[in-house]
This record gives structure tokens, C-alpha cells and sequence, in this order.
């Protein structure tokens, strides 16, 4: 699995602000083919970089019923902190087809990957950008 090195700390800065809550947000991927700086990759390689807090836009969910927390297209990833617990999947978190998971003291080397079914994968940080998004 790769995510950017951007997303892999602000998720980790995010973990280290909700402690000793837990954290979990969605993570969606980007072709590496849309990236500046993952010219390496196959073009087609999927790679985290966004993210989408659960409780972002609740306030407008509740009058007009939409749920801005989770962009149109579904996220492919989970990212969730365990601020007392081990480097490992557990029963109680939402199992997506990846899941990133960090424990303290909040560096990349205590941050995780595995798939739904709790197996470790290796992790691939890349220095790579996301292109701009525009709201117009």
C-alpha cells in the first residue's frame, strides 16, 4: 500500500491531538498518474491521499439530511488510532479494504497497514502531491 507523505502526518498529528480519544477518518486514493512526484509508480497504482473526518459537516447533515463528511466517491481506506491499545487490526474497528492504523508515540514507525482481514501489508510512504482541488 502507498499513502503520501502528507496524509501519513497529518494523520498522525490528528491521532496526537484526539489523545487519549481515538480517532478515525476515512481514506480515499488517487492514481498515482495524478500525482507530482510518483512518476515511479505504475500509473495506475493506487495511492491514500485524502482524508474525510466522520464528523465533518454534521450540522448540515442534520437540517438538509446530506452527509458532507464523505466525498461522492466512497473512501477505499480507514485510518484509526488506538492511543491505549497495540500496533494491530482489532474486532471493534471498521473494517474497509485497508486500514491505517497508528498507536503513541505517533511517528510512521508506529503507524500500520492491513487489509479487512487483519494481515499486515507493508507500507510505502512517497513524497508525492495530490493535485489542487477548486470548489468552483
Amino acid at each position: 500500500m502507498y499513502a503520501t507523505q502528507g496524509l501519513v502526518t497529518v494523520l498522525l498529528e490528528l491521532a496526537r491531538d484526539a489523545e487519549p480519544s481515538s480517532i478515525t477518518a476515512g481514506l480515499a486514493v488517487t492514481p498515482a498518474s495524478d500525482l507530482d512526484g510518483a512518476e515511479d509508480l505504475p500509473p495506475d497504482t493506487p495511492v491514500f491521499t485524502d482524508f474525510y473526518l466522520p464528523n465533518s459537516g454534521e450540522s448540515v447533515t442534520a437540517v438538509f439530511g446530506v452527509d458532507l463528511s464523505t466525498p461522492s466517491r466512497q473512501t477505499q481506506g480507514r485510518f484509526v488510532s488506538h492511543p491505549q491499545g497495540d500496533l494491530e487490526l482489532s474486532r471493534t474497528d471498521d473494517l474497509h479494504e485497508a486500514v491505517f492504523v497508528a498507536v503513541p508515540p505517533w511517528e510512521e514507525a508506529t503507524l500500520a497497514a492491513f487489509d479487512r482481514r487483519g494481515r499486515r501489508r507493508d507500507l510505502t510512504v512517497v513524497d508525492a502531491e495530490p493535485p489542487q482541488e477548486s470548489l468552483a
